[in-house]
């Protein structure tokens, strides 16, 4: 089966010479919920806008849902919804005239718009005949949403889609997307929000400086996080943290330690007999696994 988005060699350098993109390769599985992640400046945007058609590629190739963006560019554009990081309609049109208006772009017969119902699924529909000029910031981007969605496109492309809204919109938000995905549709996710990233995708590729540092199963990519946390509460305050017990070793409070070690190399029970062997007591102990913020950090550092 071919992939949602293929890209092969997808470049792009700007006439001031800046190298956005230095030769992309990625294949997004169809009917995942894939992360794209990046530092800002880092191509993501620039890649999203030439699948978007609103920027030339300088070399590669590119295809959604099979469609070379070249070679067939409308049947490429009606396979893909974008939600734009930028908040951008027109402030006279109701949500409902905005729909309208964006399926007739697409040529969607007036029998066949969904309008009412996708207003009805980002929770919108007691607000169709309101100007959008009127709608609340999480309103609003609920309704690039749902203009995203008017030509039932099998992807969504979601650029920081949670940027400034507040958590419950946020909750609201990934429960759709859920709901959408469970539908069939290819979900792609750039967030800095990197606990979403996380928590939803089933795979992540991370881009820096407009080159690809990372791209694997989530859960693959957290397990070559080898850092891991020691926390140890004592029976009796302590002056200064004792040396020697792992790479990172910090007092918190008068009688806490938190231990950072390679669990690859230190197991946590060897920490705990030497912490012993200094003269400590230990009364609670807990850990703490890396996450996919640690991941992204070592990448990004490295490819810098």
């Amino acid at each position: 089966m071919t992939a949602a988005i293929s890209l092969n060699g997808l470049a792009k350098t700007y006439a001031n010479g800046k190298v956005a993109l230095g030769g992309i390769d990625l294949d997004i599985p169809r009917g995942s919920i894939f992360g794209l992640l990046g530092p800002n400046g880092a191509g993501k945007s620039t890649m999203i806008n030439i699948l978007a058609g609103l920027v030339n590629k300088s070399a590669g190739t590119a295809s959604i849902w099979g469609f070379d963006i070249d070679a067939n560019p409308r049947n490429a554009k009606a396979s893909i919804g974008i939600v734009p990081q930028e908040i951008l309609f027109d402030a006279f049109f109701t949500p409902f005239e905005t729909l309208e208006l964006q399926a007739g772009l697409y040529g969607v017969p007036p029998k066949q718009r969904r309008t009412m119902e996708i207003l009805r699924a980002v929770r919108l529909d007691d607000k169709a005949h309101t100007y959008s000029r009127t709608l609340s910031g999480g309103m609003k981007r609920r309704l690039l949403v749902a203009k995203a969605l008017v030509h039932n496109p099998p992807v969504l492309v979601l650029d920081e889609p949670t940027a400034g809204v507040d958590i419950e919109l946020r909750q609201q938000l990934w429960d759709y997307v859920r709901e959408l995905h469970a539908g069939g549709t290819t979900v792609v996710l750039t967030t800095h929000y990197l606990e979403e990233a996380e928590a939803l995708c089933d795979r992540i590729a991370i881009i820096d400086q407009g080159r690809m540092v990372a791209n694997d199963l989530t859960h693959t990519l957290l397990a070559t996080a080898q850092d891991k946390m020691l926390i140890v509460t004592l029976d009796a305050d302590i002056a200064a943290a004792p040396e020697g017990l792992g790479e990172r070793v910090e007092l918190r409070g008068e009688r806490t330690l938190a231990i950072t070690y390679d669990k690859s190399r230190t197991q946590a029970g060897a920490l705990l007999a030497q912490i012993g062997n200094v003269g400590l007591t230990v009364v609670d102990v807990s850990t703490q696994e890396a996450d996919l913020e640690d991941v992204f950090l070592k990448l990004t550092r490295r490819a810098a």
